[in-house]
């Protein structure tokens, strides 16, 4: 045995264990770090905007834009490396992780320069053909098309590394690392605009703090596991399942994006842009809702991963279940709200123009929220017992039919209908997850509504009930909200009592308590 000490996460002396309150605790993490950023970002971006100029700044968007897309060229091996690390840890076989993690590193570096090479043939397609530059942009920004082309091998190598960490459940080492690096996306070019640097300076900052972030995670990882300092092996027989695995999820990673953003271009085409914009803003203020669950699938992928492979199903089902109450409880209290809130929000926010006009999508795309974000839990079980085929095929054949129905419905209800269509596809999506978690057996349909579930479920409709009898009484504004909150909180403590079980109560008091930005070493025993 080599000395990595132990942890909540690993004691192999006693088998391979993974606790409820290491779940809260590394769910609450992520929270923390998406939610961070984005509020500097609120903060920040007018400042940029401002000092950079709208031109230079739709630039910039454009490389965040463009960094992100290409990441699909990675080919799923972030991903890849956390599923299977995550299995060897689970199998006790951590004498095996040099295999794995040295050959997805060295892949995702390769594939990485091939995508930088792209990007650097299409650069000039891009600046003279397909944007519209002013000729005193040009220079600038194929300057920072090329920075961020040659970022991709750093960046590639970048989700490999923390994959490793996030496989062992070391959510707050990668939180200590992503926290610091997405508030620096918006950090960095308000302070870069206050010290007077241009535009290539920025990204080229930007670049430089995630060549940081990868030696942190690099660091990390060695100090984790000794036995990565021990051998650098490439082996070819590690390939196959990596780019399987990698493969189907970066088929979802590029067909899911194109059925999200469907609609606005059907939308734009069928009726007007102006249109558009009364789709797309309650639909981007509804997805930020998202957070939450992203946070806890982030932390259930690895867990259910090092479960399916030490073959302990009924902790899988035990946890699914769990996760699936908690999501629905979480966020079904903030989407009944803002259903039966949506115009007074939408004419707070964005007038009464938008008010007259998005209500009826704005309702149905809240519903839709929570039913992705509950449907997530799932979606990541499959990917995580070796099926991530299952979710990118279900994908591949809902995009024409989805794109058939949008079509049809558009013409018929506007934006509304598009809103329809969306719900629908994502009932049947739903429908056939579940549908196919049971099949193979991970986890029967009557765990949807047994139990707690069913107490959660009912608290939700009478909730919803309240609210609309609240709603036909026809008060002002002030006095539903306060009866609204009364109600909420009731329904908080009512949820708090009967909705979770008392271990798992116990876990979420502990989980919270050990929350904190970074825990030293004492963490992980790997065998030799």
């Amino acid at each position: 045995m080599s000395a990595v000490k132990a942890s909540p996460v690993m004691a192999p002396e006693n088998g391979f264990h993974i606790r409820g309150s290491l779940l809260a605790r590394n769910t609450v993490l992520n929270f923390i770090c998406a939610t961070v950023p984005l509020a500097i970002g609120v903060v920040s971006i007018p400042y940029v905007i401002h000092g950079l100029g709208v031109d230079r700044f739709g630039v910039l968007s454009l490389a965040w834009v463009m960094a992100g897309y290409f990441n699909f060229l990675n080919l799923g091996l972030g991903p890849a490396t956390t599923k299977f690390v995550a299995e060897l840890l689970g199998k006790e076989e951590s004498h095996r992780l040099p295999l794995v993690v040295w050959t997805s590193v060295s892949l995702s570096t390769a594939l990485g320069a091939l995508g930088a090479v792209a990007l650097t043939a299409a650069t000039p397609l891009f600046i003279e053909r397909v944007f519209k530059l002013s000729p005193s942009l040009t220079g600038e920004a194929h300057l920072v098309f090329l920075l961020i082309a040659w970022s991709f091998p750093v960046v590639f190598a970048m989700g490999s590394l923390r994959g490793v960490l996030e496989a062992a459940q070391r959510f707050d080492l990668t939180n200590a690392v992503t926290l610091p690096l997405n508030s620096a996306i918006y950090l960095i070019p308000a302070l870069a605009v206050w010290l007077g640097f241009g535009l290539p300076a920025i990204v080229g900052f930007l670049l430089l703090s995630r060549l940081v972030a990868v030696l942190a995670y690099l660091v990390l990882g060695l100090r984790l596991f000794p036995s990565l300092r021990q051998t650098f092996v490439f082996d070819r027989k590690v390939l196959r399942p990596l780019l399987s695995f990698g493969g189907w999820v970066s088929v979802g990673s590029v067909v899911g994006p194109i059925i999200t953003y469907l609609d606005r271009f059907l939308i734009g085409a069928l009726i007007s842009m102006a249109a558009v914009g009364y789709y797309a803003a309650p639909y981007e203020a509804i997805s930020r809702t998202a957070v939450l669950p992203g946070a806890l699938v982030g932390v259930l992928f690895p867990a259910f991963s090092a479960l399916g492979a030490s073959q302990r199903h009924a902790d899988i089902e035990n946890f699914f279940v769990r996760s699936v109450r908690f999501v629905s409880l979480g966020m079904g209290a903030l989407v009944i709200l803002m259903v039966f809130f949506a115009r007074d929000i939408l004419k707070i926010w964005l007038g009464t123009d938008f008010a007259n006009r998005s209500t009826s999508a704005f309702q149905i795309i809240s519903l839709c929220m929570l039913l992705m974000s509950v449907f997530w839990v799932p979606h990541v079980l499959l990917q995580a017992v070796g099926r991530p085929d299952i979710p990118s095929k279900f994908l591949l054949w809902e995009l024409p039919l989805y794109a058939g129905l949008a079509w049809y419905l558009i013409l018929r209800l506007g934006i509304t209908g598009a809103a329809l269509a969306w719900m629908i596809r994502v009932v049947v999506h739903d429908c056939l997850l579940a549908w196919m978690c049971a099949r193979l057996g991970l986890v029967p349909l009557r765990s949807w509504v047994a139990g707690r579930m069913a107490i959660a479920l009912s608290s939700l409709a009478g909730l919803a009930a309240l609210l609309a009898g609240l709603s036909i009484l026809g008060l002002g504004l002030p006095a539903r909200a306060a009866v609204a909150v009364v109600l909420t909180v009731l329904f908080s403590l009512a949820a708090w009592r009967h909705g979770l079980q008392v271990d798992e109560k116990q876990s979420l008091r502990r989980g919270l308590m050990r929350v904190h930005p970074f825990v030293p070493f004492r963490s992980v025993r790997e065998a030799r």
